[in-house]
C-alpha cells in the first residue's frame, strides 16, 4: 500500500512539472523557409540568372516596389510565452540584384537582425466624416428600424417596386 505522504509528493512533482512545461516558449518560423538550400552562399554572381535562382530557390518572398531586378528572401523566427507578446529572435534577408539586361544575378547582401532599424509610426489619426456614438447610442441605433428579409438580402438588384 502507497502512503498518503509519497501521493503526495508525487502530486507535487507532477504539477510542478506541468508548471513547468507551460513555460516553455512557442517558437515560430515566417517567410521563406530553406529546408537544404541558402541563397546567400548558394548563388553565383555572374552565373546564376532569374530562372536558376527561382528554380533553385522558389519565388522570392518580394519584389523591390520600383525595380523588379530586386529580389528579397526573407526568413524570421518569433519567440512567444505563455501571456507574453511575441518577441523576434532572429531575421535574415538576402538580396538578390540582377542585371537589367542580361538577367544574371549582379549581387547578394544578407542582412540580419543586427541590421535593423525601428521606425518611428506616425500617431495622429485620418479624420473621418460623421461622429462618434455614445455606447447607448450604439445599443439603441437600430431600434424601430426595418429589417431586410433573407429574400431580400440574396438578391438585392431584382426587388420590384412596390406601388
Amino acid at each position: 500500500m502507497i502512503k498518503p505522504s509519497t501521493l503526495l509528493a508525487l502530486a507535487a512533482v507532477a504539477a510542478a512539472a506541468s508548471t513547468l512545461g507551460a513555460c516553455a516558449p512557442s517558437v515560430s518560423r515566417q517567410g521563406y523557409l530553406a529546408i537544404e538550400a541558402n541563397p546567400a552562399t548558394d548563388i553565383k554572381v555572374g552565373e546564376d540568372t532569374q530562372t536558376s535562382v527561382r528554380t533553385k530557390f522558389g519565388s522570392p518572398s518580394q519584389v523591390a516596389t520600383f525595380d523588379p531586378g530586386v529580389w528579397y528572401y526573407i526568413t524570421q523566427t518569433t519567440s512567444k510565452m505563455t501571456y507574453k507578446p511575441a518577441t523576434l529572435t532572429s531575421r535574415s534577408v538576402t538580396i538578390v540584384e540582377f542585371d537589367k539586361e542580361t538577367q544574371a544575378v549582379k549581387n547578394v547582401k544578407t542582412l540580419s537582425l543586427a541590421d535593423s532599424r525601428d521606425i518611428a509610426l506616425n500617431p495622429n489619426k485620418t479624420p473621418t466624416r460623421g461622429r462618434e456614438l455614445t455606447a447607448l447610442e450604439q445599443i439603441l441605433g437600430n431600434v424601430g428600424r426595418q429589417t431586410i428579409t433573407n429574400e431580400e438580402d440574396t438578391n438585392p438588384g431584382g426587388q420590384r417596386r412596390r406601388e
